[in-house]
């Protein structure tokens, strides 16, 4: 998921470009140029959270170290915010001098570091030369993804290409039990409704355990894959590692799993509250009316996702059925019970629907397909959801005059 925008404006020079691709196709015998890969640690703007990395071509003969990044976007299109709602972000590679590259993250605080990777002559020349024509403007965008095609995928195939297989083939079949969902969540740790926001709303297909081949999404994942490969003779693939900057910003976080119980305690703790009051249901329809508005708005987004948009990690999201958009017609009935009066047949029929929903939500979790990972939303919303609908269910009849 590693992203970068600093700028669409540095671009590629068509000519240098071209003279590259020309001296790598007509001039094999010069030596071949050294391939890194160079991996910088996460940034504190939301779009840095994730690290990122670029293939570095070090060719003395066309001059100083090249940066191959991927994760260049431009801002300035008047289609941009759209198409960053609806998941067809349109990238582009951009070749830029990695000394300009490394200023950049020198300036914010980024550690750097690269990797040499030991490949034979012939791969790391048609690799540079592949990168140099795939940096032509004509050929540079694509369409972004997330998780499946994104700046370290990227970096990731160009390699596996020169090693005709052999990187994807050593990381398919093992797993660390990483999610989609569980590295999303941890890198964005550190700013806290950025987590929320990718935890509520990723759906099932973000929970089924990543390959190895799948976690290097994440650039500091994939040097690591890198640091692990073998040749086919059994050499390491990276044949030198060193740090160019200094990472002086917190620490990438840990991974840790999600501790359900603080979640359940503050489900009880609100639904203990909501029962207390049973006999004030003005009371609790004022709040619950607060509560509502937040389901509506969480679960609308969430909708929106699933059919109006190509980010399809969050689709069929669980959470649908606990952040239910059917209590924006809750709202009317209970504003008439927080006036004194009766929500009304439709009201409760209402009610019982989306506790029915939250009723089901639990059993989703044990689902041989399409698991999700949300059993602490569950333990939140279950107990207050059927607390609200146990308090506001009875009909309120109006004293004889």
């Amino acid at each position: 998921m590693a992203t970068e925008a600093r700028g669409a404006r540095a671009g590629t020079v068509a000519g240098l470009v071209a003279l590259l691709v020309l001296l790598a196709c007509a001039l094999p015998a010069l030596a071949a140029p050294r391939i890194g890969v160079a991996t910088m640690q996460p940034g504190e703007i939301f779009f840095e959270r994730f690290g990122h990395n670029a293939i570095v071509v070090d060719d003395p003969a066309a001059g100083p170290p090249l940066s191959y990044n991927f994760g260049f976007f431009d801002p300035d299109e008047p289609d941009f915010h759209l198409r960053f709602a609806r998941g067809e972000m349109r990238y582009r590679l951009a070749v830029l001098p990695f000394a300009q590259d490394l200023a950049y993250y020198e300036s914010v605080g980024r550690g750097v570091s690269i990797q040499w990777l030991d490949l034979d002559d012939g791969d790391a020349t048609a690799l540079a030369a592949r990168l140099a024509w795939n940096a032509l403007p004509e050929n540079a965008a694509y369409t972004y993804d997330y998780f499946t095609d994104n700046c370290s995928t990227r970096v990731r195939d160009a390699i596996d290409g020169v090693l005709r297989g052999r990187l994807a083939r050593g990381l398919q079949g093992r797993s660390q039990g990483n999610t989609f969902r569980s590295e999303a969540v941890r890198l964005a740790r550190p700013d806290p409704l950025m987590a929320l926001g990718f935890d509520l709303g990723l759906g099932p297909a973000s929970d089924r355990p990543n390959s190895l081949w799948e976690d290097t999404f994440v650039p500091m994942r994939l040097a690591q894959s890198l640091r692990e490969a073998r040749l086919a003779d059994g050499r390491p693939l990276v044949v030198a590692e060193e740090v160019l900057l200094p990472h002086r910003l917190a620490p990438e976080p840990e991974p840790r799993p999600v501790a359900w119980w603080p979640w359940l305690l503050a489900g009880l703790a609100l639904a203990a509250l909501a029962w207390s009051l049973r006999g004030r249901p003005r009371a609790v329809a004022a709040a619950a009316m607060p509560a509502w508005l937040l389901c509506v708005a969480a679960g609308a987004t969430m909708l929106y996702i699933w059919l109006g948009t190509a980010h399809r990690f969050g689709w069929a999201n669980h959470n649908l059925l606990l952040f239910n958009p059917l209590c924006l017609l809750l709202l009317p009935g209970a504003w008439r019970i927080a006036r004194g009066g009766d929500g009304g047949p439709v009201f409760r029929t209402l009610l019982a629907v989306v506790a029915a929903g939250v009723v089901v939500a639990p059993f989703l979790l044990w689902m041989p397909l399409q698991s999700q990972r949300n059993g602490h939303w569950v333990a939140l919303m279950l107990p207050l959801q059927l607390a609200f609908a146990a308090v506001l269910w009875r009909p309120r009849h109006r004293p004889k005059s």
